[in-house]
């Protein structure tokens, strides 16, 4: 089988991992799951890799799960049990990485993205859509709820918005995402690269290591109550400080000159 994430890493590090199964809209089946995750795993090791672009070969970013793996499964003495526990374990796992990963990673969308594969972009650190993509958690259209997407989906967007997308399993435009909060910024298709380009090139200016701190740190202090945030963040800032880059980056500042990051 031909490899399902095709990989272009350019000279400032910006690494495009791309889903590339459009025959059957990108389906996040067990193989391309276990592709993606390699590939995110060995992106947050490598010190050539920047940031990271999600992207898509075809008219869907991605469809959710592989439908027709999952009825396959049922086939099986347990009626796919084991391979449904396994297949969802793994699927959080790559996700879970995504937002683990030390390096931004920002999802380019052209097309429908939808169940797991919402759950996919709303995974990202950040979203850039055409205008003319569209989004939905529909499971609940074929007696099954969205459960997992719903755990990314609800980290991004109000509970009303989300409870409205689980619910009723309706698409929603791209302008609609966009207002919600689950993707950042719209354009048309033909200025879509570009766009996501300038911010991943933007991005991969900055210290590898700033990045990695803030990141963290971002997704750390979410769930703690206000005073625990505020001491842990204060904590990092401290850290942040001492580091190399920390010190060279005020010194370029008040020296008006651009930095040198070490990454150290």
């Amino acid at each position: 089988m031909p490899t399902q994430i095709e990989s272009h890493l350019s000279d400032n590090g910006v690494l495009r991992l791309t889903l590339n199964n459009p025959q059957r809209r990108n389906a996040l089946s067990e193989a391309m799951i276990g592709e993606l995750h390699a590939a995110i795993a060995n992106a947050a090791e490598s010190s050539e890799v920047n940031v990271i672009v999600l992207n898509a070969n075809g008219p869907a970013f991605s469809a959710g799960h592989d439908l027709k793996e999952i009825t396959a499964a049922r086939e099986e003495s347990d009626k796919g049990r084991a391979f449904f526990a396994t297949l969802m374990n793994k699927c959080a796992a790559m996700m879970t990485a995504i937002v683990h990963c030390p390096k931004p990673v920002i999802a380019e969308i052209d097309g429908i993205a939808t169940a797991a594969g919402c759950q996919l972009v709303a995974s990202c650190d950040l979203a850039y859509a055409s205008n003319t993509s569209r989004f939905a958690t529909p499971g609940v259209n074929i007696g099954l709820f969205c459960s997992t997407p719903m755990v990314a989906l609800s980290r991004n967007v109000s509970s009303k918005h989300a409870m409205e997308m689980l619910l009723t399993g309706d698409m929603i435009s791209a302008s609609d995402a966009e207002r919600m909060g689950l993707i950042n910024r719209t354009t048309d298709s033909e200025s879509l690269t570009a766009m996501t380009q300038a911010v991943a090139d933007k991005i991969a200016e900055k210290s590898s290591l700033t990045l990695s701190i803030g990141k963290e740190a971002f997704y750390c202090q979410q769930d703690m109550e206000l005073a625990q945030a505020y001491a842990y963040a204060s904590d990092v800032m401290v850290d942040n400080m001492l580091t190399k880059d920390g010190e060279e980056g005020i010194s370029a500042f008040v020296e008006k000159r651009p930095p040198v990051w070490r990454n150290e």
